[in-house]
């Protein structure tokens, strides 16, 4: 029964009878109920048969039409037609329109009236979900029947919570959500449903969070400023009040004995990087080691570059670890790692292989965290005894999902670009326009990237693929040295592209969407993405960060010639949109959080009521009623949380590895 009342309906069908009047348009579905007049079967065609019962109601005549395919084993219609006589009272549901013989319905659903409520009309009516083989009228007639054994079901939300946020009963909402009595009433229903999802989740995550505070101690990094004064000195800018507020508050989580767990957003060229390096320079000054992974072997030589320049002439030592490296030269910075004689390590998944360790690890750095799996994440932490752990994306997370994705974190916002940013204009271009772009930036001594979505040529998707793409730059520009960078290309062949474009040498860098992320070219004011219908709207949004890194006004072109009606809207926005944060809203509204969050939902729970992208006020109440209950009673002992506790236990006690790391 339980399992059954927990089926929720997909969605209600409005099958209250009203007057003609009220029927709204032709096509409209509508409810009705009449006195069966006559009743026939006429041929509708070749493998076509048509049921037509005249249907007697208030004063006028309705036509009722049921379609059925001709058998020769059997009629279709012989039950029917000893049901349907005249005199009969019939309840009917359809789109209605104006037929020959004047009203006449299409019957999806019919019901006879026995004087007593029906479950299938006269009301708001369920739809469920269903697999093959099951009748959702059949469905529907079981959930009526056992909606009386609702107060059955227990509730395990505590009755002081329900009465704060003044929710309804368990009992009241599975049976006002399965068959409601107003519209008001499911709603109501709704919002209690979809309140115990989230609590629930919320509730697991602020265990954890109390858990891991309660476990061994984190590094206490108080700051000498030996090395953060002279590396802010070198920086030769100031922090913006942004930057400068979540590095306090990076400070001061790493300033504790409980391990930090923070993550950091913020728009591409928002300057994350920056924090991110005082961080890592505050487990230094501490006397710890640090770490700075990246999801691809281009990003980690990406910061890799960065911080030889940024810690020049400061006493660190640091190593790049990725899998593309010498053997000899790994060999002798593991041996470095675990000597302790290297303070900061940058790499990419190399760093997770056994034969890495460190000698006193105090502080972890993620970058673009949501591309590394959840135990790849956890194998790192692990690597040391309660680091602090800092998470970094430039993708940004709308507020919603950060609560439930990341809900375990603190969340650090970087919501302000530095001041002196060119200005990017957006553009939808044809290839030739965005092609003269790129000629009269190169004119004027500047650089240019062009995306392509694939790597290799695919017939099924008829793409220019990048390496066709860049013999076609080559004979555009002939004059114009263009460079090749893609995944599949050698490490060193990778450094060689990247490093050959940053010194200019290379005008115009054909490639994938690897410079998504990590490539900093600051002339580079050009960039064109071809078939940009393949892309979706936060790795576009990414791509657009790679411009406008310097003093230039920079453009970005997306080449797109026959969208269809969705990639069409999304080009648009992202013409029309420029902060990421209102993107990624309008990303979630539009895809949905599955499909937005891709690998990053795993380990979540399914939310059957909740809405990820719509009930962010609901999942606001709901953590704060989860993490006010566990600071009042961090086990649920209390007798009024036993029976939370269990259920929170038995639904996420294989997920908590996965919170943990979020």
């Amino acid at each position: 029964m339980g399992d059954l009342l927990r089926h929720y309906p997909r969605t209600h069908e409005d099958r209250r009878l009203k007057k003609p009047e009220a029927w709204g348009a032709p096509g409209s579905a509508v409810a009705l109920v009449g006195t069966v007049k006559d009743f026939q079967v006429s041929g509708g065609g070749k493998d076509l048969l048509i049921g037509r019962a005249v249907l007697a109601m208030e004063g006028k005549s309705v036509e009722a039409l049921w379609f059925r395919r001709r058998s020769f084993r059997f009629d279709p219609f012989d039950g029917m037609k000893k049901k349907l006589l005249p005199g009969t009272r019939l309840f009917v549901y359809g789109p209605w329109q104006y037929g020959p013989r004047g009203l006449e319905i299409r019957v999806e659903d019919h019901d006879f009236p026995t004087g007593e409520p029906s479950p299938h009309m006269d009301r708001l009516v369920p739809v469920y979900d269903l697999t093959e083989g099951l009748d959702g009228k059949w469905l529907r007639a079981m959930a009526w029947k056992v909606r009386g054994g609702v107060s059955e079901v227990p509730d395990v939300l505590p009755g002081a919570v329900r009465e704060k946020y003044a929710l309804p009963n368990l009992a009241e909402a599975l049976g006002e959500f399965h068959f409601p009595s107003d519209l008001a009433l499911l709603g109501r229903a709704r919002r209690r449903l979809a309140f115990d999802e989230f609590f629930s989740l919320e509730v697991a995550l602020a265990r954890v969070r109390q858990v891991r505070d309660d476990g061994p101690p984190a590094p206490v990094c108080q700051p000498t400023r030996e090395l953060l004064s002279p590396f802010r000195k070198a920086l030769g800018f100031d922090f913006t009040p942004a930057q400068k507020r979540v590095i306090n508050e990076i400070f001061s989580d790493m300033a504790l004995a409980r391990p930090m767990n923070r993550l950091l957003m913020g728009e591409v060229g928002s300057g994350k990087t920056v924090v991110a390096v005082s961080a890592l320079l505050l487990a230094v000054e501490a006397g710890r080691q640090a770490v700075l992974m990246a999801p691809t072997e281009i990003l980690a030589e990406q910061h890799a570059h960065g911080l030889s320049r940024i810690l020049k002439g400061l006493p660190v030592r640091w190593a790049l670890l990725t899998g593309g490296r010498k053997k000899a030269e790994s060999r002798l910075n593991r041996e470095a790692l675990a000597a302790g004689d290297i303070q900061i390590a940058v790499g990419t998944h190399a760093l997770l292989e056994d034969q890495v360790a460190f000698k006193n690890l105090g502080l972890v750095v993620i970058d673009e965290q949501h591309r590394f799996g959840v135990d790849q994440r956890a194998t790192l932490g692990a690597k040391g005894v309660s680091p602090h752990v800092l998470l970094m994306t430039a993708t940004p997370i709308p507020r919603t999902l950060a609560l439930t994705v990341y809900g375990d974190l603190s969340v650090s916002v970087i919501d302000q670009l530095p001041p002196g940013r060119p200005i990017i204009t957006t553009h939808w271009s044809k290839e030739g326009e965005a092609l003269s772009a790129v000629r009269r930036a190169v004119a004027q001594g500047r650089q240019a990237y062009v995306v392509f979505p694939l790597v290799q040529e695919s017939e099924r998707l008829d793409l220019k693929a990048v390496l066709k793409g860049w013999e076609h730059l080559k004979e555009a520009f002939p004059d114009i040295p263009v460079g090749l960078l893609h995944g599949k290309l050698k490490s060193a062949e990778k450094e060689a592209a990247m490093s050959a474009f940053a010194r200019g040498e290379l005008k115009i860098l054909a490639a994938t969407p690897v410079i998504e992320v990590g490539i900093d070219v600051a002339n580079a004011t050009v960039l064109v993405v071809m078939n940009a219908e393949r892309f979706g709207l936060a790795q576009l949004h990414q791509l657009r960060g790679r411009i406008g890194r310097g003093v230039h006004p920079s453009s970005f072109h997306l080449v797109s010639d026959a969208p269809s009606a969705d990639a069409a809207e999304r080009i648009k926005l992202l013409c029309q949109i420029k902060d990421g944060f209102k993107l990624a809203e309008e990303d979630l509204r539009r895809r949905g959080p599955g499909e937005f969050l891709g690998e990053a939902q795993h380990g979540l729970p399914e939310f059957r009521v909740g809405n990820l992208a719509t009930d962010g006020p609901l999942i606001t109440e709901s953590r704060e009623a989860a993490f006010e209950l566990i600071k009042q009673d961090p086990s649920l002992t209390h007798p009024d949380h036993r029976a939370l506790a269990e259920d929170v236990t038995r639904r996420f006690a294989t997920r908590f590895r996965f919170a943990q790391v979020a």
